[in-house]
């Protein structure tokens, strides 16, 4: 990509569409594995139409190795996964500490780019991501302090957090020789493959739910996933793991605001100051941010 403008500018417009994510979930009033199903299965249909219309994408399918084929199934594995973890993690504990802790992927990313890929960046951007992550802890320490209950949804949403770190890291290496269309049929489909096999292990209903529900279930495919996270996953060619889920902390700030308005949850103080530490964060490590060697 050209324009590191529109990189960013892209980046940012993804962000606000997954902040949608956990409100979605909030007002799909159905099990976990469900939701997660609906959302990949729905998707699926969404990408398929550029599939079809675009030659080059069916070809490049046709070319995938059984390996490529078998990495593609693994992507799709890790994306069900931290579905299935987050949308359980709503269950037990706020909307916006669930999304602070599923956010905390730099933290994987990091180690991961430096150990998997050699990634370096400099000590100003590692402030940045620093205070990012200090803004995450300030919005979700309240829930740290609750019940059991409330720690358990933190622990899945934090697991949630690393299974998507993996995920992104696997299209990092497919992207470099797969265009976003195939990638994203593999990696939707797979994921509703899985959830659906999970779901009808668990005699988990497929159907009779309510207009609200099925509306979710379209925002959570239309909304929060390819506005969303299929940017991410065309920015992977241009963007490494580890700026790209820094910029999801962003999703942090937009969640928070859209539960406030949505949800009628409150915003503390406390979430207040955790925002602004985000949002200063975000600044600092996208504009200081080089990658060395």
């Amino acid at each position: 990509m050209r324009s590191p403008l529109i990189t960013y500018g892209l980046l940012l417009f993804g962000v606000f569409a997954l902040s949608t994510s956990a409100i979605f979930v909030k007002l799909a009033d159905a099990p976990a594995t469900m939701t997660a199903f609906y959302r990949m299965f729905f998707a699926t249909f969404m990408v398929l139409p550029f599939l079809f219309l675009g030659k080059g994408n069916r070809t490049e399918l046709r070319r995938l190795s059984k390996k490529q084929w078998g990495l593609g199934l693994l992507s799709g594995l890790f994306l069900a996964s931290h579905y299935v973890l987050w949308f359980e993690s709503l269950d037990y504990t706020s909307v916006a500490s669930s999304t602070v802790l599923v956010t905390l992927q730099p933290l994987f990313s990091l180690a991961g780019g430096f150990f998997l890929f050699k990634e370096r960046f400099n000590k100003g951007a590692i402030l940045g991501v620093i205070i990012a992550i200090a803004g995450s802890i300030v919005i979700g320490w309240q829930d740290f302090q609750i019940s059991g209950q409330a720690l358990f949804g933190d622990i899945l949403a934090f697991i949630a957090a690393g299974v998507i770190t993996a995920y992104f890291f696997l299209g990092q290496y497919f992207r470099k020789s797969l265009s976003l269309v195939p990638y994203s049929i593999i990696g939707y489909t797979s994921s509703a493959l899985c959830l659906g096999v999970f779901a009808f292990l668990q005699h988990t209903s497929f159907f009779h739910y309510s207009a609200t529900t099925w509306w979710a279930f379209l925002g959570l495919a239309f909304i929060a996933t390819i506005l969303g996270q299929s940017i991410f996953n065309w920015l992977l060619k241009w963007l490494s793991p580890t700026v790209i889920t820094m910029g999801i902390l962003g999703e942090t700030v937009g969640t928070c605001i859209l539960a406030y308005f949505i949800l009628r949850e409150a915003l503390s103080l406390q979430q207040c100051l955790g925002i602004m530490l985000i949002l200063i964060g975000l600044a600092v490590f996208l504009l200081l941010q080089r990658k060395r060697g």
